[in-house]
């Protein structure tokens, strides 16, 4: 099973990082690409444990719903998500943050899992894994201008 591990620093407070991460409206400013939205459970404001947000996008030429469950949430150290449903075989996100002096440490742990057996595996290896990766990258480049601006304003107040 494929892991992508991103570290990010951010220069803000821990909660504030925490809470962009789980904005259902910054997410949906990432993935703008893929014009990601979400259409069913959490569709605005901050998503929390137990709860759960079905995406729609725009995915390998195909539009693709993928919902998730927060599994897990201990504010604002960490939390979980899972899909519940989607073309994954699994997935699982874990979020942890981490107060530094001058700000927080972001810490991304992915599990996923295709399905269609040693093809999706091929798929990971020389596709899959490098586009989630950057997903992930690019929204985390996104909570960081938030955080360190003025911006977190507009998404949290």
């Amino acid at each position: 099973m494929p892991r992508i591990h991103l570290t990010s620093f951010i220069v803000a407070p821990i909660q504030r990082v925490f809470d962009l991460s789980r904005s259902i409206s910054l997410h949906k400013l990432a993935a703008v690409e893929t014009n990601e939205q979400a259409v069913a459970g959490i569709t605005a404001g901050l998503i929390n444990n137990n709860e759960t947000v079905t995406w729609q996008a725009k995915h390998f030429y195909k539009t693709r719903r993928f919902t998730s469950r927060i599994t897990d949430m201990v504010s604002p150290d960490q939390f979980t998500d899972i899909m519940l449903h989607g073309d994954f075989k699994s997935y699982r996100h874990e979020h942890h943050f981490k107060s530094a002096d001058n700000g927080t440490i972001m810490i991304d742990l992915i599990d996923f899992e295709s399905p269609y057996g040693i093809l999706g595996k091929l798929f990971n290896g020389f596709y899959l894994t490098h586009y989630l990766e950057k997903f992930i990258v690019n929204r985390n480049a996104l909570i960081k201008e938030y955080a360190e601006t003025e911006k977190w304003k507009a998404i949290l107040d």
